[in-house]
């Protein structure tokens, strides 16, 4: 249900975090508050033709994962020792901020082409449940 409010226009994702069967935060792929949304100006990245999963920089929305931290970090929320519910793998940049944060565990729906992410994932030994559909 989160990822319905993406405006990505590759790629709807949703996030939530939860602890102690509690939502913490929801998160979805958009740009920043206040700025444009890809739906109204357009996709740089598909413009290029650049892959999904590479040259993450470029993109004017942050990623559900990202958006669900925020909104913890913003409403003093902790989510040390939280579980992410998400409908993609992480990228390495959230499975980073992921790390960082002290989630836990993560339950995702879809694979997602970043190798690296599932190594760091591992290593830091957050647990890996690929939900079935």
């Amino acid at each position: 249900m989160v990822s319905s409010r993406s405006t990505c226009m590759r790629r709807r994702v949703g996030a939530v975090l939860v602890k102690d069967k509690r939502i913490l935060a929801t998160g979805y792929n958009g740009p920043p508050s206040g700025l444009a949304h890809c739906v109204d100006v357009g996709c740089l990245r598909e413009r290029l033709g650049i892959p999904s999963g590479e040259r993450h920089e470029i993109c004017r929305g942050l990623h559900a994962e990202q958006n669900a931290i925020i909104q913890a970090a913003l409403h003093g929320v902790s989510i040390r020792g939280a579980q992410l519910y998400t409908t993609t793998f992480p990228c390495i940049i959230c499975s980073k901020m992921l790390i960082n944060a002290g989630i836990r565990e993560i339950f995702y729906r879809e694979g997602y082409p970043d190798d690296l992410s599932a190594t760091l994932l591992e290593e830091a030994g957050v647990k890996l449940v690929r939900l079935e559909v």
